[in-house]
């Protein structure tokens, strides 16, 4: 079955849905499937990264020993593939027992200054999940997140695209609000959203203040 597992995902004979459930019950075949990832086919290489995401999220611990792999491809010519082991690398904090990401932390979120949209939302929109698993982090991906407002628009960046990121990182914020230090900074941060002409960062201000703001 490993031998020609990747070529049924090319040949859209697996889904892979399905081939997550192989791997899950077969381990054996994690390293066939992360090599996958280096495919010169878009269907094997975004598919075994499908297959990555889930297992990072269902068994972590399968997928740590292979974290150098996917730090690796935060710097691929693949915006896919780069999305992928931003996901990856956010779920494998979870089990991060070597401080593997605080060594990283500057590369990942050097990727804040990437010039498309869907880059920087999924660095800021990880990034609670990320100082759950590392609350000593919080200050410094709490002054990340703060910087939004600070991104340089580009043609894949614009004025509006800057709106749906402040809002990823409210939603982030919302994670882990109890344990900023500087909450103040992030109450000025999501008040100033409230005057936002995107209706929904609007609200998404405007909840996060009522759930909040009392407790300061």
């Amino acid at each position: 079955m490993s031998s020609n597992v990747l070529d049924q995902l090319s040949g859209k004979v697996i889904t892979p849905e399905q081939l997550f459930e192989r791997v899950s019950h077969n381990i054996s075949l994690l390293p066939l499937v992360i090599n996958g990832m280096t495919s010169s086919k878009a269907t094997i290489r975004y598919g075994c990264g499908k297959v990555l995401m889930r297992l990072s999220e269902t068994h972590p611990e399968t997928v740590y020993p292979h974290m150098n792999f996917f730090v690796s491809l935060l710097d691929s010519k693949y915006r896919i593939l780069k999305w992928q082991a931003i996901h990856i690398l956010a779920q494998l904090t979870m089990v991060d027992t070597k401080k593997k990401f605080d060594e990283i932390f500057d590369t990942y979120y050097g990727l804040m200054h990437d010039e498309y949209m869907v880059t920087v939302a999924n660095v800021v929109g990880h990034s609670g999940m990320i100082a759950c698993a590392k609350p000593y982090l919080i200050p410094r991906i709490t002054k990340e997140l703060l910087s939004v407002e600070n991104l340089k628009t580009t043609p894949h960046l614009t004025t509006e695209c800057k709106r749906v990121i402040s809002e990823h990182a409210i939603t982030s914020f919302d994670m882990f609000f109890p344990q900023i230090p500087t909450k103040d900074t992030v109450l000025s941060f999501v008040k100033k959203q409230t005057k936002s002409p995107r209706k929904s960062l609007q609200k998404q201000a405007q909840k996060f203040l009522k759930k909040w703001e009392k407790n300061v």
